[in-house]
């Protein structure tokens, strides 16, 4: 079998990792595919390729014309073109805009806005999902698109841009009403919000908070600000594709339509952690407490940071946050005592002393009181654990739990 799908981003490998996984239980397969990247079509190897069956990203109808010619089986995992003979699997786009869109309401945002690319299909189908939740919410949607809409057969680049749309981005950045949420179409975008939120001197995520798709560990973790990011996903929706294609080579007739898979939920990360206050002096004591508890400051740190009198920080605390400036501070140490005993090895002292805390011992003892576990098993539930291969090995399918219940069967429509 043929795979043309681009392993340069995130998804792709999603999508590879599930077709390999079946593969694996099912096989063997014999798979021929090159590494590439999201705007390759057809690799000059398929035109004289003679195999069984084909799991594509088709994403012009030069490649579904090669496709068509071998007369084998074949499924498209890209979904955006509408007349194209084989059944397409793919992201539930407009649902992912949905969840972008609930995630910031939950946190008490009025003011949203879409920075997408106009004219890419899943741009477009997650910008209508965002709108239209924000609608239903009682709210508007400021929209910035990257580009006119063209039609073409071409793919445009999604991460493309000149000092042209750099100048009417920071334009539009200034223009929105703060504190505003902001939802990127994907996570190169989303990086691009938080670098020019820094350069226009833009509190993230008070003023201006960001998330973005595709939960790519790399871009959301460089960020200036680790990226909130909407978790597709993709290593399902390529293991089913692989079992469709396989029952599709034994002879099953494929069904009409496209199937769509709902996103897994948000990876949470700095752009997003915030509640929307409109307070500016409370906005500025928030900000603070982020960016130095983990330096051991106590309240009377805060209150000279924020001219405001104990009483009356605690009183704001108290009504808009949920709790006081102290249990704030040990929040957002707490939190980061957690990030490190995940992400690294160092011991219960160093963890303690970089998240601002004097002794580990008292560490500990706060990290059993607010989460029900000791430190190191936290660490050990956390952390993930080795894949489960052979005969003990467990796979979710569509036909059967709560994967099931997230696909969906949806008319391919013409744009």
């Amino acid at each position: 079998m043929a795979l043309l799908i681009e392993t340069s981003r995130v998804y792709g490998r999603g999508l590879l990792t599930g077709v390999g996984q079946y593969h694996r239980l099912h096989g063997p397969w014999s798979i021929e595919f090159d590494e590439g990247d999201l705007l390759e079509t057809v690799p000059d190897w398929f035109k004289s390729w003679r195999g069984d069956g084909v799991i594509a990203r088709v994403k012009t109808y030069e490649m579904a014309k090669a496709i068509a010619k071998l007369k084998v089986p074949a499924v498209d995992l890209y979904g955006c073109l509408p007349d194209i003979k084989m059944p397409q699997l793919r992201s539930d786009a407009e649902a992912v805009g949905r969840l972008a869109a609930q995630h910031l309401l939950e946190r008490g945002f009025r003011h949203f806005a879409f920075c997408g690319q106009d004219g890419v299909d899943w741009s477009d189908l997650r910008r209508s999902g965002f709108e239209r939740c924000v609608a239903e919410a009682g709210f508007k949607c400021d929209v910035f698109e990257s580009s006119p809409r063209t039609q073409t057969n071409r793919i445009p680049r999604p991460d493309a841009h000149n000092s042209d749309y750099e100048l009417r981005l920071g334009q539009w950045l200034r223009t929105l009403p703060k504190p505003v949420g902001v939802m990127g179409y994907n996570d190169v975008r989303g990086r691009q919000l938080l670098s020019f939120c820094r350069n226009l001197g833009m509190a993230v995520p008070y003023e201006v908070a960001v998330i973005g798709v595709d939960n790519d560990a790399v871009l959301c973790e460089l960020s200036d600000l680790p990226l909130s990011s909407v978790m597709l996903d993709a290593h399902t929706i390529g293991y089913e594709a692989a079992a469709l294609l396989d029952r599709m080579m034994a002879g099953e007739k494929p069904a009409q339509g496209r199937l769509l898979l709902a996103p897994k939920g948000i990876a949470t990360r700095h752009s997003t952690d915030v509640l929307a206050i409109e307070d500016r002096k409370l906005t500025t004591a928030l900000r603070f407490i982020r960016e130095r508890a983990c330096e051991g400051i106590g309240v009377s740190d805060v209150l000279k940071a924020v001219p405001l009198a104990r009483c009356s920080l605690e009183r704001q605390f108290s009504r808009i946050v949920g709790h006081s400036p102290h249990a704030e501070i040990l929040r957002v140490k707490l939190g980061r005592a957690k990030q490190l005993l995940i992400d690294s090895d160092l011991s219960l002292p160093d963890v303690a002393a970089k998240a601002g805390f004097h002794y580990a011992e008292y560490m500990s003892r706060i990290f059993k009181i607010k989460t029900g576990l000791t430190p190191g098993q936290f660490r050990n539930q956390a952390r993930p654990q080795p894949a489960l291969t052979g005969k003990n090995a467990s796979v979710r399918r569509v036909v059967s739990g709560d994967t099931a219940a997230r696909w969906k069967a949806s008319p391919v429509k013409t744009r």
